[in-house]
């Protein structure tokens, strides 16, 4: 039995993934096999030796020691897309927002109340001051195309927008999901000189923070529209404030209040609401948890942000699960000590990602410790078990 930890309110649908006999999912374990949170904050938490893997339900795993747990050997999944929908939904909304000044006009509207009859003209006579323009006809850059974005960009051309998209790193399902009415940009500087809005999607990263800066701004249009529901640190809030001083930027619609912003005439803070919605708890959850579920059951990984994408149909008998470092001879090395150990690989499948790499073998008999022992006398192994 595979014992769960779970470091925030999960979902129950997430939860009923991993209701079997073979897990036992409980808040206080101290040696769990896996861990399932969203938020709870895990850079200082001493990491137990039983920890296999973390599930993340949401994309961002900035409160994961992502590099710890490559050290360590311990597999870190997210889950991309599973709130895709809600995040669109809600760009949809901050684009009209971006444009029209409702928010302003709304709370203009309350300063009528006690004005009776009289509120009907007062409404014509004021509503003049929260004009915008619409989004047919203008022009929206897609900065990142991943399940996000995409689903962004082929909302906006319904819109009647056109629609530029940049990302260099855009994924074979993201181009094929990608509607045929969207431009992709081959450089950055050519979608940003284009547009009227742009709507960022892109993860936080050491390099992508400060993305928008002085620099970049000063390269687009005048009176662009930015929208950020991805992360608050991709934009340098000095910066912001300034260009929307200026007029350089008209609008910054963003999902990450400051205390900057917030009384920054221009930017419309909205309290971090991209996901904030139960379908999409429900789908992060119930991906996370079957993520980590055929992890421990079965060794496969999926949408691990540390370890490659690794999975293969079980040939019965044991597998091996091997977690190690990308250097070269190891297979050599792996499949030495298993031939020694008189086991037939019947499959076998490696992949590798950055420093770290994983491996699989199915055997057609059984795998005892000490042959699992023996795997991590191998320089550069860092974890093995049998499944």
């Amino acid at each position: 039995m595979y014992n769960i930890k779970t470091l925030n309110n999960i979902s129950s649908k997430g939860l009923e993934r991993l209701s079997s006999n073979l897990f036992a999912v409980d808040e206080e374990g101290a040696q769990p096999d896996g861990i399932l949170v969203r938020s709870a904050a895990m850079q200082d938490m001493a990491l137990p030796e039983s920890l296999l893997g973390i599930a993340r339900a949401g994309a961002g795993v900035n409160n994961i020691p992502v590099d710890k747990c490559s050290e360590a050997g311990i597999v870190v999944f997210n889950t991309p897309g599973a709130n895709a929908n809600a995040v669109k939904e809600l760009v949809l909304g901050g684009l009209v927002l971006a444009s029209r000044k409702v928010g302003k006009g709304m709370e203009w509207a309350k300063t009528l109340a006690g004005q009776g009859d009289a509120i009907g003209k007062l409404v014509e006579k004021g509503k003049s001051q929260f004009t915008g323009p619409e989004l047919a006809g203008k022009t929206l850059g897609v900065v990142g195309l991943g399940a996000i974005g995409v689903k962004v960009a082929n909302m906006a051309t319904h819109l009647g927008m056109e629609v530029l998209g940049y990302d260099p790193y855009i994924s074979v399902e993201g181009a094929w999901s990608l509607s045929r009415s969207v431009r992709h940009c081959v450089n950055l500087s050519d979608l940003i000189a284009q547009c009227d809005y742009i709507t960022l999607h892109i993860p936080a990263t050491a390099e992508t923070k400060g993305f928008v800066n002085d620099s970049l701004i000063a390269q687009m249009k005048h009176g662009v529209r930015i929208l950020n529901f991805a992360r608050g640190e991709l934009v340098n809030t000095a910066a912001m404030v300034n260009a929307l001083k200026t007029g350089r930027v008209a609008c910054y619609v963003c999902d990450f209040p400051s205390e900057a912003l917030l009384s920054a005439e221009g930017a419309v803070c909205i309290p971090h609401l991209g996901a904030s919605t139960p379908e999409s708890e429900d789908n992060c959850a119930v991906m996370a948890a079957d993520e980590l579920g055929d992890y421990l059951l079965n060794g496969n990984i999926k949408n691990s942000v540390n370890f490659p994408s690794v999975s293969m149909p079980r040939a019965g008998g044991s597998r091996i699960c091997v977690v190690h470092r990308n250097i070269p001879g190891i297979l050599a090395a792996i499949t030495d000590v298993t031939s020694k150990a008189g086991l037939n690989i019947d499959n076998m499948t490696n992949k590798s990602r950055g420093d770290y790499a994983y491996t699989m073998l199915d055997t057609g008999g059984s795998v005892g410790t000490a042959d699992a022992a023996r795997l991590l006398d191998v320089s550069g192994i860092i974890r093995v078990r049998v499944v």
